[in-house]
């Protein structure tokens, strides 16, 4: 099975109002094993970034000006997602950004789910943890993914994160990693059950005094709760 765990970052909120991409990062797995293959791009957006959202990446429109634009990628972008199960946290967000981009193609490609189907991480999440917080960083933190490194949003490091908390979620895989040669091997921490160790199980009963001594204090228990004690109540009605 091929899939594309996609993340993009934009000016703002609103695709409606003219909000652009500027960076969008995908990584291929196949298998859920990562195949090496990314696809990351910053993009020129012509528009001003909202502060709001400069905050949450701090990507510079000075930055993006020698970047290219979202038509200059878009044919390798979508020979790169065609046909694989694109993989997305809060997946109405991007999507809707990624359908207005594909709007402005001219000849217009389609729409996002014509061309891939969608899964929705925060869908899967909110099934499986209702109630409770599911943002991405929630996530890492609840199956142990180390996100230290996020100290701002961006498309591809999300993406890489994503990609380990989906694993997470649906199989409990531990980690990805790539050998010398290139070959991705997966990681799974193994539980082992425990053995019971052999030998002769002893038995030491009390003794008489032990017995007595134990009565007692039974009596005093029973004496100062005024004789509501559960186990007389037992021995009562037995």
């Amino acid at each position: 099975m091929r899939q594309v765990i996609l993340d993009t970052e934009t000016t703002g909120l609103e695709p409606e109002l003219g909000h652009r991409i500027i960076e969008i990062g995908c990584i291929e797995v196949v298998n859920r094993r990562r195949t090496g293959r990314v696809f990351h791009r910053y993009l020129c957006p012509d528009r001003d970034i909202d502060p709001g959202a400069l905050q949450v990446h701090g990507i510079t429109l000075e930055f993006l000006r020698g970047q290219p634009r979202f038509a200059d990628v878009a044919q390798e972008w979508l020979e790169f997602v065609r046909d694989a199960e694109l993989v997305i946290h809060n997946a109405p967000f991007d999507v809707a950004f990624l359908d207005a981009e594909l709007a402005r193609l001219p000849g217009t490609p389609g729409r996002v789910a014509e061309l891939c189907p969608v899964l929705d991480t925060l869908a899967l999440a909110r099934q499986q943890h209702p109630g409770q917080r599911n943002s991405l960083d929630a996530l890492c933190k609840r199956y142990s993914i180390d996100n230290s490194h996020r100290d701002l949003h961006g498309a591809l490091l999300d993406a890489d994160l994503l990609l380990e908390v989906y694993l997470a979620m649906t199989g409990g895989q531990g980690a990805l990693t790539l050998d010398e040669a290139g070959t991705t091997t997966e990681v799974r921490t193994a539980s082992k059950k425990a053995k019971r160790p052999r030998g002769t199980l002893v038995v030491v009963r009390a003794s008489e005094i032990e017995l007595q001594s134990h009565e007692k204090r039974l009596a005093a228990l029973d004496k100062s709760s005024g004789g509501k004690t559960v186990w007389r109540k037992l021995e009562a009605n037995a």
